[in-house]
């Protein structure tokens, strides 16, 4: 460290990394020391001789951080915003969960079902990497044809979603019969375990992050379920006002668990799993999928009243687009999470201003020694 910099105080050098080399650096102290890697394999020996600043550094910094975290014997939350299973994330995420790399998933429904969606109907799909010039009236052509546009995607909604529509209704008029109640997820699940639908014979089933997890018995937990397309058909279900016309099928809402016992399921795992372990955050894109379980935290010690027998998240690594401005609470950074008690200030954390798609593969391949 050169005179200049060691006038510097303590707590600002922590900061601070100097590269000696091709890709290499050290530091005192600090989280930054995890630069010092040599890699035996291609892609993470390439990611540490390229990924060095700005986002680059932040996503190699945060990937190591990671990997030292399970390493150790730490516990990752991975929570999924967005389109991200229409985007094939299963490529990645399905494999870090056969390897025991995460522990619990948050999705929004869409992303839940869309991972079952290209399960079913991956041949089904189309893509269109020029979308923005698409006329108004070619995406009412497009709608009328039952595609339904996510951003540079197709989803086929009759080979998917009404492929499994019929199942699923099944399920939840005969758990209304019985008394019964189940979430979401347990009730896609089923899908799988009864062999009630197939891989499309152009889909890997390996692909899928939904069927990994049900493997390996992931809890899974999916905050406002019914913002997503099953959820809306499950509420047409339930309906039975003045608008409803076929009345044939009316279902009670209840045999569907909902948000607050999916938000206290997370106490008891939180706490139990944290008995023994610290617990990482990793929001990919913002949203409810994100702040729903990185609350039980604050939740457990504030409402529960559990001061000082609470873990704090041991680290918090977020990869996003959203500005930090005009009251995005997307973009809401790391340091703002600390008044809310939601981290510590020991908590380790990094903010990413970037595409997932981009980033979360480095992330991955880091964490899989490719």
């Amino acid at each position: 460290m050169t005179t200049k910099f060691s006038q510097l105080s303590a707590s600002l050098q922590k900061y601070i990394v100097f590269h000696e080399g091709a890709g290499a650096g050290k530091t005192a102290s600090g989280p930054l020391s995890l630069y010092v890697q040599k890699s035996k394999t291609p892609v993470s020996t390439f990611a540490e001789r390229t990924l060095n600043h700005c986002n680059g550094g932040a996503t190699l910094q945060a990937a190591l951080w990671l990997k030292e975290h399970l390493a150790h014997g730490g516990k990752l939350v991975i929570t999924l915003a967005g389109a991200l299973s229409s985007f094939q994330v299963g490529v990645m995420l399905a494999e870090l969960i056969r390897k025991d790399k995460v522990h619990l998933i948050s999705a929004t429904g869409a992303n839940h079902e869309e991972s079952y969606y290209r399960y079913v109907a991956h041949s089904h799909y189309a893509y269109i990497p020029r979308y923005t010039e698409l006329t108004p009236e070619q995406e009412a052509e497009l709608r009328d044809a039952g595609l339904r546009r996510i951003t540079d995607t197709f989803l086929p909604e009759d080979e998917s979603v009404r492929i499994m529509e019929p199942h699923l209704l099944k399920m939840w008029q005969e758990a209304q019969k019985k008394g019964e109640r189940y979430f979401p997820h347990e009730y896609f699940r089923r899908l799988f375990t009864e062999g009630l639908i197939q891989p499309d014979p152009q889909a890997n089933p390996d692909d899928c992050w939904a069927l990994a997890a049900a493997q390996k018995n992931i809890p899974i937990v999916i905050p406002g379920f019914e913002d997503s397309t099953m959820g809306n058909i499950f509420a047409s279900y339930t309906y039975d006002g003045k608008y409803r016309t076929d009345k044939s099928v009316v279902l009670d809402p209840s045999v569907m668990k909902t948000g607050l016992e999916y938000f206290t399921s997370l106490y008891d795992w939180y706490m139990e799993t944290a008995k023994d372990a610290p617990v990482a955050f990793l929001q990919l894109g913002g949203g409810i999928s994100a702040d729903f379980p990185i609350c039980a935290v604050p939740s457990l010690k504030h409402d529960l009243q559990l001061h000082g027998k609470v873990r704090d998240w041991a680290g918090f690594i977020e990869i996003g687009s959203s500005p930090m401005s005009y009251g995005s609470y997307s973009g809401a950074g790391g340091k703002e999470k600390i008044t809310w008690d939601k981290l510590s200030t020991q908590s380790y954390y990094q903010i990413i201003q970037s595409d997932v798609t981009v980033v979360f593969p480095w992330i991955a391949a880091v964490l899989l020694d490719l």
